[in-house]
């Protein structure tokens, strides 16, 4: 499937760009989402004249992303769990879980689909996440899990 993007996307392209992509990533994703439109003369001559407007949207909302990417980029998110014997938690961390930590602790928003885990987060210890905000702009936290002190 042929499309021309309405944003930078990571691994993809940037504003203007006339891409291919598998049929599902485009219909489900790209175009369900309002990132890219299917390619045709008459689109690419919209996005052509929209360029500027599209390139304007995309630098606010990556400054955005820089705003909250500082607020939270190499600091420190502590879970306290249940765990067995070994270390082992009984169940994992998920993603939705961290964005609730990171909103409750320094109240930024940030969607589950943005955090890219490098570690399954299911034992005791300290593990390394991305949040990847924009395609230019990323964001490094650690995840300390410890466990909950028995009474």
């Amino acid at each position: 499937m042929e499309i021309i993007l309405l944003e930078n996307i990571l691994n993809l392209g940037s504003v203007g760009d006339k891409v291919s992509v598998k049929n599902g990533y485009g219909r489900n994703f790209l175009l369900k989402q309002g990132k890219a439109l299917r390619f045709s003369k008459e689109n690419q001559d919209f996005v052509n004249k929209k360029k500027d407007e599209l390139n304007q949207k995309n630098t606010e909302v990556k400054n955005k992303f820089k705003e909250v990417a500082k607020l939270i980029n190499n600091k420190i998110f502590i879970f306290n769990k249940e765990s067995k014997e070994n270390g082992e938690l009984y169940g994992s961390i998920k993603p939705k879980e961290i964005t609730n930590l990171i909103k409750e602790k320094v109240n930024a928003e940030i969607s589950p689909s943005q955090i890219i885990l490098k570690d399954d987060l299911n034992k005791i210890g300290e593990f390394k996440a991305d949040i990847n905000f924009h395609s230019e702009v990323k964001a490094n936290i650690s995840i300390k899990i410890d466990k909950i002190q028995s009474k």
